[in-house]
């Protein structure tokens, strides 16, 4: 019998644009903030945003000033502030890893690149509305008035963490900033986002869900259910996939593709925006847009997030063993801190004085919020959370067995 011939086909086998070794050298981008025109939010249709989807809105040009039809006019009180937020997270930040490098946590997560998004969206929204985030999002507690030593103590499990150890540390939890739990489990939100939107929605609420994906979870099933949902029910979300340009160690093209991830919302009839996430004036505008769409019940919309991760995807991860050390040096959207900073210093309303005495004064306030949390205990020595609260708040009326099996660790 004869050997079948070997195809010359190869197996596709998706890799990222540089490798550990390699130099980095992306192309700068052809978008400009003039691009792309403003839709009506109210009447927009899934066909009218095909450009947004495959272009890019900005509103911070190579100049460092705003413009276009994007530009959301945001008063300079209103930008320092979320200067501040985005300082305090990357501060924070800093010195959790340190701490986590020192024995004294046990693990974190940063946003180091990727402050912008959720403080420019957050800051965007209403505070009834609801917040679903992933762990790169924490910088929304800022903005929705969390204090430090609440989240210290959360990422220490001493004994005034507010999830009394259940949870994982940096997978906060918020109920009076109406910040649901982070997940572990990568994609989960995303379906849980749209569900919530739908209920408020039944319930003639005026509120309006925002959740986030990573690129490489866009992978899940639940991203492509959370769309299809969203698109049947018309439900007030807005649906975030934050390209980063990393999973944890494999490169976004294993999740995309071929396209862009915005227009993967366009076959589904979303609305679809693809957003600088390095320009603070940007997201606000685009997140704004959405927020007035889907409170005057025009359905959900679909954005991509163009950003860079620029740190390790956690303390467990080791990114030079898979791309150049220098990558996020070069990438094209800058970052998004001194973005703010010199737009603010360009029309006049900030200086690079202020800017050092805001990260002093910031630093000292973290270092200050992690001695008073670990009063209430530290990873080594505790008081963690008493035995009992794995038995408690999770049912309204305990069941019989799990009133057995707490008499049992209580030794009643």
């Amino acid at each position: 019998m004869a050997r079948k011939k070997k195809s010359d086909k190869t197996l596709n086998v998706p890799t990222g644009p540089f490798r550990a070794g390699d130099e980095a050298t992306f192309e700068s981008w052809p978008w400009k903030p003039g691009d792309l025109g403003r839709p009506d939010p109210k009447k927009c249709s899934a066909d009218d945003t095909i450009k947004h989807a495959h272009g890019l809105v900005r509103v911070l040009g190579d100049d460092n000033k705003a413009s276009g039809d994007w530009n959301p006019e945001i008063n300079a009180d209103e930008l320092r502030q979320g200067l501040e937020h985005m300082v305090r997270l990357r501060i924070f930040d800093d010195r959790m890893m340190k701490m986590q490098r020192t024995g004294k946590l046990s693990f974190y997560i940063r946003s180091f690149g990727e402050e912008c998004v959720a403080i420019a969206q957050t800051m965007a929204l209403e505070t009834q509305d609801w917040i679903f985030p992933t762990y790169r999002q924490p910088g929304a507690q800022f903005v929705r008035g969390r204090d430090m030593v609440s989240m210290i103590c959360h990422c220490l499990s001493n004994a005034e963490d507010n999830v009394k150890g259940r949870q994982m540390p940096v997978h906060y939890t918020y109920k009076e900033g109406r910040f649901i739990s982070v997940s572990s489990p990568v994609g989960t939100q995303f379906s849980q986002a749209v569900g919530v939107a739908m209920a408020s929605q039944y319930k003639g609420l005026d509120e309006v869900t925002i959740t986030w994906i990573g690129d490489g979870a866009t992978a899940e099933g639940d991203y492509h259910y959370a769309l299809n949902f969203a698109s049947v029910y018309n439900a007030p979300v807005i649906l975030n996939v934050v390209n980063n340009q990393w999973a944890i160690s494999t490169h976004a093209s294993f999740a995309r593709g071929g396209d862009e991830f915005a227009s993967r919302g366009l076959p589904y009839g979303l609305v679809s925006i693809r957003v600088d996430g390095n320009d603070f004036l940007a997201l606000y505008a685009v997140t704004q847009w959405a927020r007035e769409r889907a409170a005057s019940g025009a359905g959900a919309t679909h954005i991509e997030v163009l950003t860079y991760r620029a740190g390790a995807h956690s303390s467990s991860d080791d990114p030079s063993r898979y791309r150049p050390g220098d990558e996020y040096a070069q990438w094209p959207g800058g970052d998004p801190i001194d973005r703010l900073r010199d737009h603010l210093i360009a029309i006049g309303e900030w200086s690079v004085g202020q800017q050092t005495e805001l990260e002093k004064r910031i630093d000292a306030e973290v270092m200050d919020a992690y001695k008073e949390a670990v009063k209430f205990g530290d990873l080594a020595n505790g008081p963690h959370p008493e035995v009992e609260t794995i038995f408690t708040e999770v049912y309204e009326e305990m069941p019989w067995h799990l009133k057995e099996q707490r008499d049992e660790a209580m030794g009643e």
